[in-house]
């Protein structure tokens, strides 16, 4: 069981965990991921490691509530517990000695973004950083991401806050002004990636991305988080979740994420009824 020492909400569909886990504390490096379990028979599902504290012996993970087991999570409360957290998980994000570096973010994936600005500052290396979401109240860990980048970029889709458009509209501004940029990373959701890797390619600007694909195990025995990287198959769980951008085959990479959308709806229908009733959630049986 891993305790939830601090819990913060930072949209009404985001969530931001401290837990306790001294193992994957001390191990843990920016771009890893845990694989994470709320109940014995529950769904495990990998989450990026959002920052962690060897001394104090945490790992700091941000949940977006899109599905059954992610809204499990987001309900749990300080003092409450996990029941499986495994890692640390995955290769970590190569991280250059050269800068500037320009880091993007989409959504929720300004949370696995700051553990590499932090990384990429601690070197002394110059990070430029692009964070966006559709409107500003779903803007995450700005003041965070501030604190670790020489220069941070805002773009909402409403123009809430920032520029009025997308991550990969100021992305082709600071190329297009001759800005020196050693290289991108970007996390966020599929499609933002695709479209970072298309921003980047024509000006052939070395560009990472970590990709999240459906997992189950996290230790390559599964083969259902395989993608086609520069033609060849590779599992997001051992050989990732970072690669090279332009060799990812994206559309085969956002289709298979949508392979169990259906199910996933159905879950949410079953879980919201089961709630209505009086039923836990969890499927323990009881009524908390």
């Amino acid at each position: 069981m891993f305790k939830i020492l601090m819990k913060r909400e930072l949209t009404p569909v985001t969530k931001f965990f401290v837990v306790e886990a001294p193992m994957v504390a001390r191990k843990a490096q920016p771009g890893q991921f845990v694989i994470v379990r709320v109940t014995g028979n529950g769904e495990r599902i990998p989450l990026t490691i959002a920052d962690s504290e060897a001394g104090a012996g945490t790992v700091t993970i941000v949940i977006q509530e899109v599905g059954k087991t992610s809204r499990l999570i987001g309900a749990l409360k300080e003092g409450e517990s996990i029941l499986d957290l495994v890692g640390p998980l995955g290769r970590p994000c190569p991280l250059t000695d050269r800068g500037p570096v320009v880091l993007v973010g989409g959504g929720f994936g300004v949370a696995p973004i700051y553990p590499i600005a932090k990384a990429l500052r601690a070197k002394g290396v110059k990070v430029v950083s692009i964070i966006g979401a559709r409107t500003q109240d779903l803007l995450i860990l700005e003041p965070e991401m501030a604190s670790v980048s020489d220069e941070l970029l805002v773009a909402t889709d409403d123009g809430s806050k920032g520029h009025h458009g997308f991550v990969t509209d100021i992305l082709k501004q600071l190329i297009e002004a001759g800005r020196d940029i050693e290289h991108v990373i970007a996390i966020g959701p599929m499609v933002m990636m695709r479209a970072v890797a298309k921003t980047t390619e024509p000006f052939k600007v070395k560009t990472l991305v970590s990709v999240d694909p459906i997992m189950v195990d996290g230790t390559g025995m599964c083969g259902a988080c395989r993608l086609t990287v520069g033609g060849e198959v590779k599992f997001a769980c051992v050989d990732g979740p970072i690669f090279d951008a332009q060799l990812v085959n994206w559309e085969e990479a956002v289709r298979r994420g949508k392979m169990y959308a259906g199910e996933q709806k159905l879950a949410i229908e079953k879980m919201e009824k089961e709630q209505l009733s009086g039923k836990c959630a969890c499927g323990c049986g009881g009524g908390h």
